[in-house]
């Protein structure tokens, strides 16, 4: 490893220990993102602060989400959706997100409605060899021809839960998602028990809102 690499490795154990401190006690999500170079994910100029526990802009109004919020949902799907299991993530953005979905062991698909967004990721995943299958679409519609899946991690805002995300639930899986307002949402889950959802409420977030025929327009 190179000097720049051990700089940046240093600062993704800095980090880590920041997300334990902050209350991420899943080990296996913590290694997973000690894993993930998320400076990879931004923009060079970004680097410097790519471990920062902030979201960093990505272009097209999105951003990628700060390292606590990437921790908190990945565990709240993990401890809902153990291994093997296929995942589905919308809102593909930087990739960041799906990369650390692959490092536990998923197998993922995700959904981005940008292009430009769409094609940066495909391309890094291709560099960084990640089996990530990509979409360009509405991702609040899913991506029914590869369901059901096992867990669905949303990661933008919606003013409810896509009738479409909880169809393409398999039996048992949950759904992670920010619901709420444009400014403020609370995070959810919805298990697929059968033919109805049990729902779980979480902690407030912020998010980028879920623009689609089933989020906002």
């Amino acid at each position: 490893m190179n000097r720049y690499g051990a700089s940046m490795a240093k600062l993704r154990r800095e980090m880590v220990d920041g997300l334990r401190r902050k209350g991420i006690g899943n080990e296996r999500v913590l290694e997973a993102m000690e894993s993930v170079e998320r400076h990879r994910f931004v923009d060079e100029k970004s680097h410097a602060r790519a471990y920062d526990d902030s979201a960093c802009p990505i272009g097209y109004g999105q951003t990628i989400s700060q390292p606590y919020t990437v921790a908190y949902m990945t565990t709240l799907l993990l401890e809902r959706c153990p291994l093997p299991a296929k995942v589905l993530e919308i809102g593909t953005g930087s990739g960041y997100q799906a990369a650390v979905l692959d490092a536990l062991g998923y197998q993922v698909f995700t959904v981005e409605r940008l292009p430009a967004l769409h094609r940066r990721a495909v391309a890094l995943f291709g560099e960084l060899g990640l089996p990530i299958a990509c979409r360009l679409g509405d991702g609040s519609l899913g991506w029914p021809e590869e369901s059901p899946f096992d867990g669905i991690i949303v990661t933008a805002a919606a003013p409810h839960c896509p009738d479409h995300l909880l169809q393409q639930l398999a039996d048992n899986g949950c759904l992670v998602i920010p619901v709420g307002e444009q400014d403020l949402q609370q995070m959810t889950i919805y298990r697929r028990i059968g033919m109805r959802y049990e729902k779980e409420l979480f902690q407030y977030f912020a998010f980028v809102p879920l623009i689609g025929r089933e989020g906002w327009n």
